[in-house]
């Protein structure tokens, strides 16, 4: 690998001025303290920060809560259009974007574009799609023709976003998005390292014409204000550790309200023998190493047939090593820096373990259909993202059924056990016929 180092500290559009507008966007009070955040590159300081407290995060659920009701009555047109504005915002805006993600993770403004692509995508799916998924949907009833069922979508009320560092702009507006459009109102708690790119989102949401009070931003550690945002939930989407995830569905469960989580994972590669060596090398480097490997959903294990072990390891060793390191504000490098030194000290204990334990160290010191779901089961994790899934999981469902005739209950002057024969008859006649 090689290692580059060039333009400032913090790029040009990163004014003083422009981070404390940003950082005006918190849901804190006046006088509230302040957390100075790092820039991943220098270790020098990037933001100061209003750092919310209970009380706060409890008013930002009321203001949502009151915004809420307003906008669960807008029609999901008006919502769409909201929303494809603030599709054309990211992308004419899109290297704030990147300077910010860049600024806040260290990752390389490769890895960052796909961020504002992923973003771009996604509002756009949802605002093509959520009017036909939320729309109410005939259902078969017990008894076809007798029975006229509709399935309905409602929103949950407020819903509570807890965000991570290591992907700050899907991760906060690729949760909310979903979420505001099935109606809801979201108190969002980004990763305080990253807070400023979910900021920017926030802002340009609002420009797009966003009611003010519907997505709230605040800043504190889950210690001093986790308890008020489960408290204050309708719903809980959380990405993070297991550990975290078990106690939010536990909590959750509690209260009996949902929970999505996206955890931790520990994902596997397997190169078959009848693999194209080079391309597969390749697409390893890619899945491998994606915003310095921070992903959850980077491979974590390569499985290599006996036969070709050896070739792939070292196809895959060289174009690693080829691989430019470095923290430009510009598209010149391969992979950027770890986002934090505790994150740095994590890495490093893990290769320092794998060492002891025998391992030799040969180099070193895409995204999927949005119409699909993408999740996690077990340890990594409960309900989707992307995909009708990924908006349904915001609403509760609804089912209205209107009788034609008493259903089950036999009309007037037939007798129970003569109505019963006469449904098994028919019950009997519709299978025949291939109904569901």
């Amino acid at each position: 690998m090689t290692t580059t180092y060039s333009g400032p500290v913090l790029p040009a559009s990163l004014t003083p001025a422009r981070v404390e507008r940003l950082a005006t966007l918190v849901a804190a009070g006046t006088g509230a303290q302040r957390v100075t955040t790092a820039c991943p590159y220098t270790g020098e300081p990037l933001a100061e920060l209003p750092v919310c407290t209970p009380d706060d995060v409890e008013a930002a659920f009321a203001r949502a809560r009151a915004a809420q009701a307003a906008w669960a009555a807008v029609p999901v047109a008006e919502r769409s259009r909201i929303m494809l504005r603030f599709h054309d915002l990211v992308l004419r805006r899109q290297e704030q974007a990147l300077d910010l993600m860049q600024a806040e993770s260290g990752k390389t403004r490769r890895d960052a574009f796909l961020e504002v692509s992923d973003i771009a995508i996604t509002a756009r799916y949802y605002a093509r799609s959520a009017r036909r998924l939320l729309a109410p949907k005939r259902r078969r009833g017990a008894i076809p023709v007798l029975t006229h069922t509709t399935e309905l979508h409602h929103p949950r009320g407020v819903v509570t976003v807890i965000s991570p560092w290591n992907y700050p702009l899907s991760m906060a507006a690729g949760d909310a998005i979903p979420a505001l459009m099935a109606g809801n109102a979201v108190v969002q708690k980004p990763d305080t390292q990253t807070a400023l790119t979910a900021l920017w989102a926030l802002e340009l949401m609002r420009e797009a014409g966003l009611p003010a009070d519907l997505w709230q931003m605040v800043v504190g550690r889950g210690s001093s204000i986790g308890a008020v945002l489960m408290d204050g939930a309708d719903h809980v989407m959380f990405t993070g550790s297991t550990a975290s995830g078990r106690r939010i569905a536990r909590d959750a469960g509690e209260r009996l309200v949902g929970a999505s989580l996206e955890l931790g994972g520990k994902n596997a590669m397997v190169v078959l023998p009848d693999a194209d060596i080079e391309k597969a090398a390749a697409g390893a480097v890619a899945a491998c190493f994606p915003s310095a490997g921070q992903l959850c959903v980077s491979i974590e294990r390569l499985y290599v047939a006996e036969e070709i072990h050896d070739a792939f390891v070292a196809a895959f060793v060289e174009r690693t090593r080829a691989m430019r390191l470095g923290a430009a504000y510009d598209f010149s490098v391969d992979m950027g820096s770890l986002t934090t030194p505790a994150q740095l000290e994590t890495v490093g204990s893990h290769v320092d373990d794998a060492v002891s334990k025998g391992a030799t160290v040969l180099a070193g010191g895409a995204w999927g259909s949005v119409d699909a779901p993408m999740g996690g089961m077990g340890d990594s994790g409960l309900g989707r993202r992307h995909g009708a899934d990924g908006l349904l999981e915001y609403t509760e469902a609804q089912t209205i059924a209107h009788q034609r005739l008493r259903g089950f209950t036999p009309p007037r002057g037939v007798e129970h056990e003569q109505w019963a024969r006469i449904l098994t008859r028919a019950f009997r006649t519709l299978r025949a016929l291939g109904v569901r």
